[in-house]
């Protein structure tokens, strides 16, 4: 599906998409989402950017391997468990804190930077399958 219409408009789909996959990643816990929804339509918005402008300039957009990406994700999620092992209570139990920025108050949490992780391995993940499955090669 090479048309003049899809190739001007899915730049606009793909930053609505990416956008739209980091909402629903910050709004997990406390509505339907998390982060392996949210890495699931940002990986979608990666293959409508190859399906439209080519599997080499969606490879040269991402700038780093998906596969990298799925990495990176593992360690961020494994990461957020250490934290709470380090605080004497057992590991992936969901610790919070808060301060403020600004006159308002910012709230981070363990299961959020473990979401941030499932959503970079389901995003690296599914982007490696389809950009490798679109090219027709192996990795």
């Amino acid at each position: 599906m090479n048309t003049l219409i899809f190739r001007t408009i899915a730049p606009i789909i793909v930053v609505t998409m990416l956008v739209f996959s980091v909402f629903v990643l910050l709004v997990g816990h406390n509505e339907p989402g998390g982060g392996f929804i949210g890495g699931l339509i940002g990986a979608a918005s990666t293959v409508i950017y190859s399906m439209a402008a080519g599997v080499p300039v969606a490879r040269k957009a991402l700038r780093v391997h998906p596969i990298t990406i799925a990495g990176f994700g593992v360690f961020i999620a494994a990461l957020s468990g250490l934290v709470s092992l380090a605080a004497g209570v057992p590991y992936l139990t969901g610790l919070w804190t808060s301060f403020d920025i600004g006159g308002s108050q910012i709230a981070l949490s363990t299961p959020l930077l473990f979401d941030i992780g499932v959503y970079c391995v389901v995003f690296g993940t599914l982007s490696a399958i389809a950009l490798g499955l679109e090219s027709g090669e192996a990795g």
